[in-house]
């Protein structure tokens, strides 16, 4: 049995359709099938039922997926440790961020960083909605600034930065011009929203439920910032982000305002549990140092 199988086999049970698992994992629907019916040779045991809509998961095929995914997930820790240990050696850190990151703390300390640490490469890696957790944990990324909420397990995270929340809208839009406007006041307004994310991420973005006890009418998804922001351009729907996305982001056919009465977004600084490597410390430290000048100078 390879690795490569168990995470066929993760594929199928989160897509439910063979056609649909064998396009997300880049080979040919053939191909994943006889896989498939070679694994349950190998095994014993049939592990999808198959039907006109695709595939479902046996109970002894509901089993197996949940070990395939525990031994996914640790052949990814021992990777980590392999590349955490490769950096250390390249002198190279590799920061990872979300969209806007940290705003203005963000590049602040990579800067800062670099200045006293000339012989280290300082590598940023931006991922999209939610993803900078599982980069951390799977060895993309050294150190990352993930926005809350977020899975934290096996992380260790510090919040360093908090900012307020805006609502994007397309210019022109009746609401535009306003120094703030309530979450109820948009409660009728399509919100776009992405399935790349934890459902616990999307609901927390979208104030799910509003204070009234209402469900937001959701819009349509994106994958990534730039869809996200070419949507609310042209009038499909409206967005929520952090502040900082209007400055970093601004564009003259969008409009954003603060959202006066939800909870802002909470950055923190996180790195795998148990790590102790120097230039992540090096890293933490600076960052720690500047979120203080940053949050007393705002």
């Amino acid at each position: 049995m390879e690795l490569r199988q168990l995470r066929y086999l993760v594929a199928i049970a989160e897509e439910g359709n063979l056609g649909r698992a064998a396009a997300r994992l880049y080979v040919s629907q053939p191909a994943l099938s006889y896989a498939l019916r070679k694994l349950e040779t190998e095994l014993g045991l049939p592990l999808f039922q198959r039907h006109s809509g695709g595939v479902t998961a046996t109970p002894a095929g509901h089993d197996v997926v949940a070990e395939a995914r525990r031994a996914i997930h640790q052949a990814e820790r021992v990777l980590a440790v392999a590349k955490r240990h490769r950096s250390r050696e390249a002198a190279v850190l590799r920061v990872g961020f979300e969209a806007s990151g940290a705003g203005e703390l963000t590049t602040r300390a990579r800067a800062e960083f670099a200045r006293r640490n000339p012989e280290v490469r300082v590598e940023p890696k931006r991922f999209d909605w939610g993803q900078e957790a599982d980069a951390l944990r799977d060895g993309r990324v050294d150190v990352a600034f993930v926005w809350l909420p977020a899975d934290l397990t096996d992380l260790h995270a510090e919040v360093v930065h908090t900012e307020p929340r805006v609502v994007g809208l397309p210019l022109g839009h009746p609401l535009t011009g306003r120094t703030g406007i309530g979450i109820l006041e948009v409660k009728d307004e399509p919100l776009l929203w992405t399935e790349r994310a934890p459902r616990d991420w999307v609901d927390w973005w979208a104030v799910n439920p509003r204070p009234d006890g209402s469900t937001p009418r959701w819009g349509p998804t994106n994958d990534n910032v730039e869809e996200m922001l070419e949507q609310v351009a042209q009038g499909t729907a409206i967005c929520f982000a952090p502040a900082s996305m209007a400055r970093y982001y601004a564009r003259p056919d969008l409009s954003w305002t603060p959202l006066t009465d939800v909870e802002p977004l909470r950055v923190a600084l996180a790195w795998p549990e148990g790590t102790n490597a120097p230039l992540i410390q090096d890293f933490a430290e600076v960052v720690r140092e500047l979120a203080i000048t940053v949050r007393d100078s705002a």
